[in-house]
């Protein structure tokens, strides 16, 4: 029997989230049910509300406790405490090589909230249908369907609130230093960005042993952060020269930049602020999906190498905890970095976000 939940709805076309009473459908086979206890704001939650035209539910770094199950789960049980992730297929050849962040279903299971049984996960009472499964949980609500792939359990030690943004977030910035930039101890690193992603990228260039470690924002108050959290030096992101300061300090150039911004102007001055052979991870591209690119050009660009980082790289059930290990020996504080909003404050915790006013906003259900 579907079960009426409390779910966080956006109507579309960049309207702020409210609270319905929605109807949850049954787990599918390899489905199950968790009850959300936190469920972390990423970017990509607002980014994706301001173009979809339909009402849906976000969401995709959900922590609880499950509640259901298929009848074909068989690695977890009931009551476990797991961490929702990305979803994938697992049986694609690119999930099979062991890149399941890559999943070549991956646009529909995670963007476009596909389910493997193409019915709708939630409607609202009068039959109408709300997208739901987005990243294959959709958790800003009360209960959310997940797959037994992109479910990780958590240990008892581990609150929900401190596990949820192991979901996206951490997971995505961390990855992308210890499984993508080919970056190794003594090498120089430079990090543009200091949100989320970007200090979780500088925590794990930290505990690598890179230097020097750059931070570059346009907010003060997140290179003060960025130093926190193992810069050893801070630039001003808006400097028109910023490659030329990068290879000052790095005696010609670095090893590796990510590139958490997304600009032209960062775009190009990661590139210039590379020596020959490094390589430039970003999470976005200047301009339009659809669209070309400038670039540099020339020997410069023949000479670097660009990966697109999406979730860090990450294989869940083996990274996860990896970090959650770092986390507990004290060398990825990530938690200092959290603030918690009631989850009826929801539309507050969305405007923190957008406003930079909080670094990882994290809902919290329940007493």
């Amino acid at each position: 029997m579907p079960r009426a939940i409390k779910a966080a709805v956006c109507e579309g076309n960049g309207a702020p989230p409210r609270i319905e009473t929605l109807q949850l459908d049954d787990p599918a086979s390899d489905e199950l049910v968790i009850e959300v206890a936190a469920a972390g704001i990423c970017h990509t939650d607002l980014g994706i509300a301001q173009w979809s035209q339909e009402p849906r539910v976000f969401g995709h770094e959900g922590a609880g406790t499950i509640v259901e199950m298929g009848d074909s789960v068989t690695g977890f049980s009931i009551g476990d405490r797991v961490v929702a992730t990305f979803g994938f297929c697992g049986s694609c050849s690119v999930c099979s090589a062991g890149r399941p962040a890559y999943c070549m279903d991956g646009i529909a299971l995670n963007i476009e909230s596909q389910r493997a049984c193409d019915r709708p996960a939630l409607t609202r009472p009068d039959g109408s249908v709300v997208g739901g499964a987005f990243f294959q949980q959709s958790c800003f609500a009360s209960h959310a369907l997940v797959t037994e792939r992109n479910i990780v359990k958590i240990p008892d030690g581990l609150s929900f609130v401190n596990a949820a943004p192991l979901g996206c977030g951490i997971q995505t910035g961390a990855g992308a230093v210890f499984n993508q930039l080919d970056i190794k101890a003594e090498q120089p690193i430079v990090i543009i960005g200091c949100g989320t992603v970007g200090l979780a990228a500088m925590m794990a260039a930290k505990i690598i042993g890179c230097d020097p470690i750059i931070g570059v924002d346009l907010e003060d108050n997140r290179l003060k952060l960025a130093r926190e959290y193992g810069a050893t030096h801070t630039l001003d992101g808006a400097a028109e020269d910023l490659s030329g300061a990068i290879k000052e300090i790095t005696s010609g150039g670095a090893a590796a930049v990510l590139d958490a911004a997304g600009t032209q102007h960062t775009f190009e001055q990661s590139l210039h602020a590379l020596r020959p052979g490094g390589t430039l991870g970003t999470l976005t591209l200047p301009g339009e999906f659809d669209e070309p690119i400038k670039h540099p050009g020339g020997i410069l660009f023949l000479t670097t190498k660009i990966v697109g980082v999406i979730e860090g790289d990450s294989v869940p059930d083996k990274f996860l905890p990896q970090l959650i290990k770092h986390f507990e020996d004290g060398h990825m504080p990530f938690d200092r970095l959290i603030e918690t909003f009631p989850f009826e404050q929801i539309a507050d915790a969305f405007e923190a976000m957008h406003t930079k006013r909080a670094i990882k906003p994290v809902l919290t259900f329940g007493a």
